[in-house]
């Protein structure tokens, strides 16, 4: 689904990413892990189009993606999350779905402005569209208060039902866990497990690994911006190399 080969990204003297070749497949949950400072959210916004790889390629199902906008990605099928939280705080939890709905709607301007029955049954569409996304995560009795006065978990959760509005085939989640207690973060690990069994793709950047072992079938270790080793949860857990990478080496 999402190929990536040799992806390199320097930022004047520094080489934050080199030579990073991954394979995401589709319906699939693959990892993303390693140290502080990796280039993990560097190699994510290369992928969703905020960033671009100074040499290497990007393939999403066949389309180059390597030079593609943001709304480019995102209409190709490719949605994201951020490590640091970014709703619109101001607008009420469904405004912010509703926000994410954008791309799937079809009536023109002349439509809205003269409200014609068209608009009007796409606007109830939409609606009932983001009131189904709210309550998935179980977000719906909080419909109308506004992201920033959520608690922290709630706005986790409201991101990830904004970046599913645009129906993408592939979601991109940038440390979904931060800040959640272990039992927020299983109950979050419920419902990516539950985009996977509905066909969705996902690629998952993480720190905490009791998520990643709960919900990852592939996981590659990024480290000084290359990759260190890939594989199973288990496997990767044992790696020496990886283990080295996190907790450094006994020289005793």
């Amino acid at each position: 689904m999402l190929e990536l080969d040799q992806i390199s990204r320097r930022f004047g003297g520094l080489l934050a990413l080199s030579g990073v070749t991954m394979h995401v497949p589709a319906g699939q949950i693959t990892g993303l892990i390693g140290p502080n400072g990796a280039g993990k959210t560097t190699l994510i916004n290369n992928i969703s189009g905020l960033d671009h790889p100074t040499e290497g390629s990007m393939t999403f199902l066949g389309t180059p993606i390597h030079r593609a906008a943001p709304h480019q990605v995102t209409r190709l099928g490719i949605a994201r999350t951020y490590q640091n939280i970014r709703l619109f705080g101001e607008l009420t939890a469904r405004q912010n779905v509703l926000v994410g709905l954008h791309t799937q709607g079809r009536a023109s301007l002349l439509a809205a402005i003269i409200g014609l029955p068209g608009y009007r049954r796409e606007e109830q569409r939409l609606a009932q569209t983001a009131a189904a996304l709210l309550e998935r995560f179980g977000l719906l009795k909080k419909a109308d208060v506004p992201a920033a006065a959520l608690p922290y978990g709630d706005q986790r959760r409201l991101e990830m039902a904004r970046a599913l509005a645009a129906a993408p085939r592939l979601l991109l989640l940038d440390e979904p866990t931060a800040g959640m207690n272990p039992a927020e973060t299983h109950a979050l690990g419920e419902h990516i497990l539950r985009l996977k069994a509905e066909g969705l793709a996902v690629l998952v950047i993480e720190h905490d690994m009791s998520l990643i072992h709960q919900v990852c079938d592939t996981v590659y270790v990024l480290n000084f911006g290359q990759i260190l080793a890939h594989g199973t949860p288990m496997q990767m857990k044992t790696h020496p190399d990886v283990i080295e990478a996190y907790l450094g080496r006994d020289d005793d």
